[in-house]
This record gives structure tokens, sequence and C-alpha cells, in this order.
């Protein structure tokens, strides 16, 4: 399995990061929303880089003309609901991909930190021998994507699996490696931080991206 961590090649990807845990800037849901949906669009660019493609000919106003197309029929899945914006960086590039939609949660016990991770709701095409992205802007402890990704699996297998998200922990990271099919998935991230804590939130991390992106949530 390949890890891909892009903070490794200092870029513009580091601006919307930093903007993105910056508490002050966070105070701006416009722009939070915005530097997800940028960060989708250069990841989205970077995975594309990833695909198989077919010589294609075009008819310009002048003449013909050969172009490289995609072949391999893509499926662009999120995790609700701090993916949206994420999901819709993707979209911009992967215009022609079909979407699926997955409803993981965490539902908290009545005391403590302990929490469950439920998946209430999917809608998702046929992914049979298909490409899936799933997207997921924090991935804490990978419960959310595993099960995101299972749920998937009652509509096909897919032929590719390609995990993105924006930052990752190292025991997510480490997780996924050991649950998700190690010959066909590559891991996508644009920053590893090396901690959860006892919220499983990711430290330093940026808080909750969903609150941050849509408002606080009962």
């Amino acid at each position: 399995m390949e890890i891909i961590n892009l903070e490794k090649t200092p870029s513009l990807l580091s601006r919307y990061i930093r903007e993105l845990r910056d508490i002050t800037i966070q105070s701006d849901p416009l722009r939070f929303r915005r530097n997800l949906e940028r960060i989708g669009e250069i990841m989205a660019y970077e995975i594309s880089k990833r695909l198989d493609y077919h010589d294609e000919e075009v008819t310009t106003p002048l003449e013909k003309a050969w172009a490289k197309e995609p072949t391999e029929k893509i499926v662009l899945a999120t995790i609700l609901r701090a993916g949206l914006p994420f999901h819709q960086g993707f979209l911009n590039y992967f215009d022609h991909a079909e979407n699926a939609f997955v409803s993981a949660y965490r539902k908290y016990k009545e005391k403590g930190d302990k929490f469950d991770v439920l998946v209430e709701y999917l809608a998702s095409p046929d992914i049979e021998g298909k490409t899936l992205i799933i997207v997921d802007p924090m991935l804490a402890t990978g419960s959310s994507m595993e099960l995101g990704y299972r749920a998937l699996l009652n509509n096909g297998t897919p032929s590719k699996i390609h995990v993105a998200s924006v930052i990752a922990s190292r025991q997510a990271i480490d997780y996924i490696a050991g649950v998700m099919p190690q010959d066909k998935t590559t891991i996508w991230t644009a920053a590893i931080d090396p901690a959860i804590n006892s919220h499983s939130y990711i430290v330093p991390g940026l808080g909750d991206a969903g609150d941050l992106a849509f408002g606080e949530k009962l």
C-alpha cells in the first residue's frame, strides 16, 4: 500500500493547510469551506496522474489533433458532512465522475469519550470494477473510513481505491493500511499529525471540520 503525504513537497497547499488550522481564520466559514475545496482540487489533480489514459482524436476548427483521455470509470465517494466541500473540490476536476455519499458518524455514549461509529445512509452507484476515490477531510481513527468503505462494497468491488484526507493521524494511517486491500489502495493526505487525544480528535489537527464548515450541531 502506498502512502502519499503531499506536505513533503512544499507548495501552495501548505498555505491552505495553515489557514485551515489557524483559529483566527477559522472564524470565516466561507473561507474554511473554500480552502477544503481548494485542497480537494489539488489532490484530484495529483491523483489524476495515476490514472490510465488512451489517445483520442479531436476535431479542431483547423484540423485533427490527439489528446489523452482517462479510461477509468471513477466513483467519487464522500463521508458526510464535513466531506462535502472537500468532495466539491474533487468534483470540480473529476466532473465526469459518478458520486456516492455515506453518513458515517460518531454516536457518543452517555458518559465519557467512548463512541460507536454508525452508518445510517448510503447513496451509491454500481462500483464494480471502477476506480473508487473516498474523501474525508479528517482521518482521525480510520473507523469511519473503514465502515464507509465496507458499506460501499454492497454495490460492488472496485478495481482501485484512493483514500484521500486533508489531515490524518499516524494512528489512522496505520489502521487503514491494515484493513484496506493492500494491493489496490493508495492513501493520500496533505498532512500527517502525530496523535489523537482522549476525544479521538487529531492533535494538533484543526478541531471539528464539520462544525467549522457548517456550524455547530446539537
